[in-house]
């Protein structure tokens, strides 16, 4: 409820009213059929508007819903690691401490102490720092290193956005070719050799025609000259003619 002497009084419709006092802001809602909400407390004077308070609560659950359902959450990883740790086991660690902050997780280094080694806390401390230097292009210190019990641990937070989740379209990418680029035509087929160039049955007499053979092995293409023949059926026939058997 407001307990306020006198607010500035925003309508349904969202036109200003002024500043009115209090009670009289109380009336004109109950006239109006609607609730005076404070939506601006903060606010010298506060400002109220009217408007329905159970559609204005759905309208806001919905927004929320809706807001949380294209969010990722960001989940914690550890990763532990050991004083003594060998050089490609320390590699391998590195490399999925970065798979990790490429997804745009937060991740937790912990070294572990184990018996006397905890004397030497420093060498767990250079540890963390030589692991924070290999990272620094995905991620940046957090929490600087913190000894707790027999760990120490830094905190490291991804410079990368969070991947969709599954089921989620990614994003288009700006600049992509929309169409495919375009085909050449293929040519024309040349004439087969020793095919007749007039219709009419009548003798073609013979020419140099040139061929282009294409090899397929790879080998450059070589010219071969061919002679065109005149048709069969221009010939004469075997056993006719002034020097057959028959005569």
């Amino acid at each position: 409820m407001i307990r306020v002497p006198a607010v500035r009084v925003v309508d349904e419709d969202g036109a200003q009213l002024g500043v009115l006092p209090t009670h009289e802001a109380l009336r004109l809602a109950q006239e109006r059929g609607y609730d005076l909400v404070e939506v601006a407390p903060m606010a010298v004077p506060p400002v109220a508007r009217l408007l329905d308070y159970g559609q204005y609560k759905y309208e806001a659950a919905k927004k929320e819903k809706e807001a949380r359902r294209h969010q990722r959450s960001v989940d914690f990883k550890e990763i532990r690691l050991k004083p003594k740790i060998g050089q490609g086991d320390f590699d391998t660690k590195v490399r999925r401490a970065i798979q990790f902050l490429e997804d745009g997780d937060r991740v937790k280094v912990a070294c572990q102490f184990r018996g006397r080694e905890l004397t030497h806390a420093n060498l767990g401390r250079d540890l963390l720092s030589k692991f924070a230097e290999q990272v620094k292009e995905h991620g940046s210190v957090e929490r600087q290193p913190l000894l707790e019990g027999k760990s120490m641990s830094i905190v490291i937070a991804s410079t990368h956005k969070p991947k969709p989740q599954a089921g989620q379209a990614p994003e288009p990418r700006t600049g992509a070719p929309t169409t495919e680029p375009a085909q050449p035509e293929p040519a024309a087929p040349a004439p087969a050799v020793g095919e007749p160039a007039g219709t009419d049955g009548a003798a073609t007499p013979a020419t140099a025609t040139a061929t282009i053979t294409r090899s397929t092995t790879g080998r450059a293409p070589s010219a071969r000259t061919s002679t065109t023949r005149p048709a069969v059926a221009d010939r004469p026939a075997e056993g006719t003619g002034p020097g057959s058997a028959g005569e």
